[in-house]
């Protein structure tokens, strides 16, 4: 039996390997554009689509699992995607401040090609004002590396200062809601109970 994770987010890798999960990594084969332009579900319920979507995209044995996630991120009902450069990074963190950003995060477990188990979980941040300096040094700092991140930016870096509170999982914060899935693959034989 092994396990694999169908995603290029290093977040997500390190949250695996720091949980002392193994694992192996593929890219899913899985349009995500395509998909959230054929849907306008609320933050979970896309979030859900699309994680299972890419745990499904990956082919592997009868025994094996694959996880997929996926995060979405929806200011004031409108739903941001990571940004195309860093014009667009510093246009969206304009949109940000002083807003409230809801952060849904989902994970899936496939085996075989079909989802076996999905969660998904919503965080609600508070963006603090945020001065047109403050936005050009933070992506001095943090950019180009935000640029592969949907909310342009990193809990795990400078992220942080982007936030006067925090509501919600600091897993599902980074991208995949990790407790529900190591108690999944506990639940599956993957890992020891």
């Amino acid at each position: 039996m092994s396990l694999i994770l169908a995603s290029n987010s290093q977040i997500r890798r390190t949250m695996l390997e720091q949980a002392g999960v193994e694992f192996a990594v593929r890219a899913p084969d899985f349009d995500e554009n395509q998909a959230k332009q054929a849907h306008s579900l609320d933050g979970e319920k896309l979030a859900r689509l699309l994680a299972e979507g890419k745990a499904a995209s990956v082919t592997v044995g009868p025994n094996d699992w694959v996880i997929g996630s996926d995060s979405i991120v929806i200011v004031d009902g409108v739903r941001y995607s990571k940004p195309r450069d860093r014009d667009e990074a510093a246009a969206h963190l304009r949109a940000f401040s002083s807003r409230t950003m809801l952060l849904s995060s989902a994970v899936a477990l496939a085996g075989g090609g079909h989802v076996d188990w999905t969660h998904a979980e919503t965080a609600r941040l508070e963006v603090r004002p945020m001065s047109e300096n403050f936005i050009q040094a933070y992506l001095d700092a943090e950019w180009p590396a935000v640029g592969l991140c949907v909310g342009v930016f990193r809990m795990e870096g400078r992220g942080v200062t982007l936030f006067e509170s925090v509501e919600g999982s600091h897993f599902t914060i980074l991208g995949m809601p990790l407790l529900p899935l190591l108690g999944a693959l506990r639940a599956r034989g993957v890992l020891q109970s």
